[in-house]
């Protein structure tokens, strides 16, 4: 359903992903190669505005390589997406480092010192990484079986299939590192991704969602583990997230009419328009 209670069709909700995928694919391709999808592959930004404040990370020997693949992953993701159902332009992203400050600041509660930078190092571009494939999974998740049209099915699972890939090998990395301390902040890793966590489940408004990277028993595999690669529910099964969900979480706001953070304009396509529309403010229309 879109905010003004029509239903939305496969390619409003298939188009809707893009969203996240423009966000991915910018920041895994500065943060990578220097560069983004205006140099890779100018024609899927759809004449869009650039991101703003997207940056190349220093990224160790390891983790480079795998950014670089996933950076290319998402061009593929956004071509096969317009090829299948249509595009939009590329929305305007807020990739500046006081913008992931501010996020880290709010999710540990308290004004790191300095100011969290995401393209600082490995850790912190990994933590920050932390914070986009999964919204996107849980989307996914959630968009597949309101799907009718086998071509959006196929396209769709076949997308899961590589987030919910590049989710579980930024967990495993940051898993790998849980107990180093984040300097020169007195948090570790895991404290981290689990207060990462708490923020997302909170923006998101519809319960436990997400969890970091060590839980409790009472959250492990079977009630058995402390460990949590990867993300699921009592019976191991992937979180989903509606749309207005994931707006909340990734404008920040905890509204879904309400732009702001990494979309500072708001996101594009009909479902995240009507929301803007309902309300009464911000820019009407869609695109």
């Amino acid at each position: 359903m879109t905010a003004s209670g029509q239903a939305a069709t496969d390619t409003d909700l298939v188009q809707f992903s893009l969203n996240l995928e423009f966000m991915e694919a910018e920041f895994f391709l500065n943060g990578a190669l220097g560069e983004g999808l205006d140099d890779v592959s100018p024609n899927l930004a759809q004449g869009g505005p650039p991101p703003a404040g997207a940056r190349k990370a220093n990224l160790d020997i390891l983790v480079a390589p795998i950014i670089k693949e996933f950076a290319y992953q998402e061009v593929g993701h956004i071509r096969a997406i317009v090829r299948t159902v249509g595009g939009f332009p590329r929305p305007l992203l807020n990739l500046r480092r006081q913008n992931f400050a501010k996020f880290f600041d709010e999710a540990v509660g308290f004004t790191l010192i300095p100011p969290f930078d995401p393209y600082a190092n490995s850790i912190n571009f990994l933590l920050a990484s932390y914070l986009i494939p999964y919204v996107g999974l849980t989307g996914y998740v959630g968009t597949l079986p309101n799907l009718t049209a086998p071509a959006s099915r196929r396209l769709v699972a076949s997308l899961l299939g590589v987030k919910a890939g590049q989710d579980a090998v930024i967990r495993t990395l940051l898993y790998e590192r849980g107990s180093q301390t984040v300097l020169p902040y007195l948090l570790t890793v895991a404290e981290f991704t689990n207060r990462i966590s708490a923020l997302r489940n909170k923006l998101g408004k519809s319960g436990n969602k997400d969890e970091g990277i060590r839980v409790p028993v009472t959250l492990g595999a079977e009630n058995k583990t402390t460990s949590n690669v990867l993300s699921a529910d009592v019976n191991s099964l992937s979180y989903a997230r509606t749309p207005p969900e994931i707006l909340r979480i990734v404008y920040g706001t905890g509204n879904e009419s309400l732009h702001g953070r990494f979309f500072p304009q708001g996101a594009n396509g009909k479902i995240a328009r009507t929301y803007v529309t309902v309300a009464g403010g911000g820019r009407g229309g869609y695109k």
